[in-house]
């Protein structure tokens, strides 16, 4: 034990206690005023890779603990190894967060980042044995689903995709991965989320994607972040430059797409969503899907050759589109749940997108530095305010149903434990 290491460390925390005894008044005579700092809150101004990890590992170490890896039987709780011989008993152990999620496609990809940013195995570990883990147990369920009609709905998520919302954040994580590691057994997933995404999701005459609710062929800004980061890893993932031009093609095309479908010229924000059939109704600015509108852009930028005949115009938009944006972020860092209603709640997640969107500017050289990396700070801060020390993350608006009624989005419940890893991909361009 360092005795000379441990008075030190005394000392130090004992000195605030002194010097507030014989606090010295600073003025004009005795202090060159303009030199002294401002007095930031939070660590604006004073942030350290150190700090931001900080807070990445109280998140990862929530969700590690609360997403389980294990099939068990539904009545009795008992862990299941034997695959081969199980029934439809037979379920993914419940955590507080489903693997085969849209949200866990967020994590999964933001934990990617993550660990390419800080070099900590940990993260990629989690992801590579998650996606392994699914790769065994998905054909045992899809047995069971065959013989007996029904199983897991987990594992039906995974096995017959109904929409964008259950393949393409998976999947286009999924493709990263394997990406890095061939030896990851996740290709029979991937050619089925492959076969429900390009043959099955429902899209315009002109190719954009599209639902049919709340009403026919309506928009979502939902589906630019669903779809495009998808479109741009099919691209990677594919062997011949022919169907990489394909994909590179068709996500640039979406984002212009849907701009042109969805983008409000007045407010210079995105709405929520639009029905093609009345387009003079305009829907809310809910923040999380402006906030994947600004990741889906900030995908394609990275990987679109910068020759191609739409980056410019992308590029403009994204542009366009920050500059808008930092308009409305709050003076303590935060955007609201309806973007341009400074009544409306506080709200972390799209605030932790917009961060990462403008960071991820600043570090490709779409934004000044100079301009642009305070206002982001001034973000992380606010995001990492929520953060307690187990690794729950407070003020998360839940998911949203598309409506023209702007008090829907401003009265829709928050939640603690829902979709943490957003602060994780904000994190990993800070670090």
């Amino acid at each position: 034990m360092n005795i000379r290491i441990i008075a030190i460390a005394s000392l130090l925390i004992a000195l605030p206690v002194s010097a507030q005894k014989k606090k010295t008044v600073v003025n004009d005579s005795n202090t060159p005023l303009h030199l002294l700092q401002p007095a930031y809150q939070g660590t604006y101004g004073d942030l350290t890779p150190e700090q931001v990890k900080k807070e990445v590992d109280r998140v990862f170490a929530y969700i590690d603990k609360e997403t389980p890896a294990r099939v068990v039987d539904k009545n009795t709780g008992k862990v299941i190894t034997d695959y081969a011989t199980m029934g439809e008993e037979a379920q993914l152990e419940r955590g507080a967060f489903r693997l085969a999620s849209y949200e866990w496609g967020v994590t999964y990809s933001a934990l990617i980042a993550a660990s390419e940013a800080t070099g900590d195995t940990r993260y990629m570990d989690y992801v590579q044995n998650r996606f392994r883990f699914l790769a065994e147990v998905a054909p045992h369920f899809k047995r069971v689903y065959k013989e007996k009609g029904t199983t897991d709905p987990q594992l039906l998520q995974i096995l017959t995709p109904h929409a964008l919302d259950d393949a393409g954040a998976v999947c286009a994580a999924m493709v990263k991965v394997r990406l890095k590691d061939p030896s990851l057994p996740v290709d029979e997933l991937i050619r089925n989320y492959f076969d429900f995404i390009i043959n099955k999701e429902y899209r315009l005459a002109d190719g954009t994607f599209a639902r049919n609710r709340p009403q026919h062929n309506t928009l979502w800004l939902d589906d630019m972040f669903m779809g495009i980061p998808f479109l741009i890893q099919a691209g990677l993932y594919s062997d011949s430059p022919e169907l990489r031009k394909i994909f590179f093609d068709d996500a640039a095309n979406q984002i212009i797409d849907f701009t042109k479908h969805v983008w409000n010229k007045d407010t210079r924000l995105y709405m929520h969503a639009n029905y093609t059939s009345r387009p003079d109704v305009k829907l809310p600015h809910w923040a999380r899907a402006n906030g994947w509108a600004i990741w889906a852009m900030s995908d394609v930028l990275m990987a679109l050759p910068k020759n191609h005949p739409k980056y410019k115009a992308i590029l403009k938009q994204y542009q366009t589109f920050v500059y808008s944006l930092i308009k409305y972020q709050s003076p303590d860092g935060f955007w609201h749940n309806v973007i341009d209603r400074s009544d409306s709640p506080k709200e972390v997640s799209g605030t932790a997108i917009f961060t990462m969107g403008i960071i991820r500017g600043i570090r490709y050289g779409w934004l000044d530095k100079k301009k642009f990396m305070p206002i982001a700070l001034k973000g992380w801060d606010a995001v990492s305010s929520e953060i307690e020390d187990d690794g729950t993350v407070h003020n998360i608006c839940i998911g949203t149903m598309c409506t023209e009624d702007v008090n829907y989005y401003m009265n829709r419940p928050f939640s603690v434990s829902y979709t943490h890893l957003r602060a994780h991909e904000t994190s990993q361009d800070l670090v």
